[in-house]
């Protein structure tokens, strides 16, 4: 099988489109021929080195979609079949174990999720990891009530674009920040009720409409902008960190008392497949497919483009969600 390989952390270059034999699953687990799969920042951080536990060279990937294509020996149940469209996320994939930027991968059944639909593999690919993180961050992260205003910061990443449509689901008044004007537009039509743009120092701005702070905010550019968040705050709010699109994971010399603001809560979510029921996944897909939520703009590539899809994903040059793809003529899908 075609796959594309990490020999070691380094530039895009160190993405090599490689012949590998066809893995086969062992017992508890299935092979998946992929169809497609979303880019995710935490790829660019294993191939920058800044992963934990990653050995290589490794078959980046923690997502992807497409068909059961073996079960293990002897195995047949679960609801698990040869030809299921599935979905399969997280769980080691890409770190522990090879992941899906590949023509065929191979996963525990525990993290297979089942689905049918008839939605462009782009589209599929597009839709497994996003949903959960923004799912499990509005849900867990900070227990997002009806009538509530989080602040989503980084909203016009996919991440941030799923979290406020389903915000909005939730019943919340939606404040997203930006750093490109020209993206206001677009975050609105996700459903963002005002959107701010971000220079750094949106708490400011955000107090200057609320004095009393959002309810909650969502932290999804990183520690760089984590103080300003919880500024923008207010006391007994909850700021949940999720993602770090800033490549930041850490705060240095961190003394809390001095960088929580009084009676501002913080927490963190990262997730796994169980955090993704198959009826929100099926939910969700049949929004999509009835024109009931935006699919936003999509960026396919090839398994051979994918030094190209990590070099745009690394310099924010692209708006939208990052997918890559096994068939070329799904290239000619771009997103509505």
């Amino acid at each position: 099988m075609r796959a594309v390989v990490l020999s070691q952390p380094g530039g895009p270059e160190n993405l090599v489109l490689s012949t590998l034999p066809l893995p086969r699953p062992r017992a508890g687990w299935v092979r998946i021929a992929v169809r497609a799969f979303g880019l995710n920042r935490s790829e660019l951080h294993t191939r920058l080195g800044l992963s934990q536990g990653v050995t290589f060279p490794r078959v980046l990937g923690i997502e992807a979609v497409g068909v059961i294509d073996e079960l293990a020996e002897g195995e047949s149940d679960g609801g698990l079949d040869v030809g299921q469209q599935v979905a399969t996320l997280l769980g080691g994939m890409g770190r522990v174990f090879d992941g899906g930027y590949a023509e065929y991968v191979v996963v525990p059944r525990q993290q297979v999720i089942p689905f049918r639909s008839s939605l462009p593999w782009p589209v599929l690919g597009a839709v497994p990891e996003t949903l959960q993180t923004a799912h499990g961050s509005l849900g867990i992260g900070l227990d997002l009530q009806p009538g509530q205003t989080p602040l989503i910061r980084g909203g016009a990443s996919a991440l941030g674009l799923a979290a406020t449509t389903l915000a909005k689901d939730r019943g919340a008044v939606v404040w997203a920040t930006t750093r490109q004007p020209e993206r206001a537009a677009a975050l609105r039509a996700h459903g963002a009720d005002r959107v701010f743009v971000d220079d750094g120092r949106v708490a400011r701005a955000v107090r200057a409409v609320a004095p009393g702070g959002v309810d909650a905010a969502l932290e999804l550019v990183g520690t760089p902008t984590l103080p300003d968040t919880l500024r923008a705050t207010r006391v007994h709010g909850t700021v949940c960190f999720t993602g770090m699109l800033s490549n930041q994971w850490t705060v240095d010399e961190f003394y809390p008392i001095d960088y929580l603001p009084r009676g501002v809560r913080l927490t963190a979510y990262a997730g796994g497949a169980g955090d993704l029921p198959a009826p929100l996944l099926q939910g969700w897909l049949d929004r999509l497919a009835a024109g009931e939520l935006p699919i936003g703009p999509l960026h396919p590539y090839t398994l051979a483009d994918l030094p190209r899809a990590h070099a745009d994903l690394e310099h924010n040059r692209v708006f939208g969600k990052v997918v890559g793809v096994i068939d070329p003529a799904d290239l000619a899908f771009t997103g509505q």
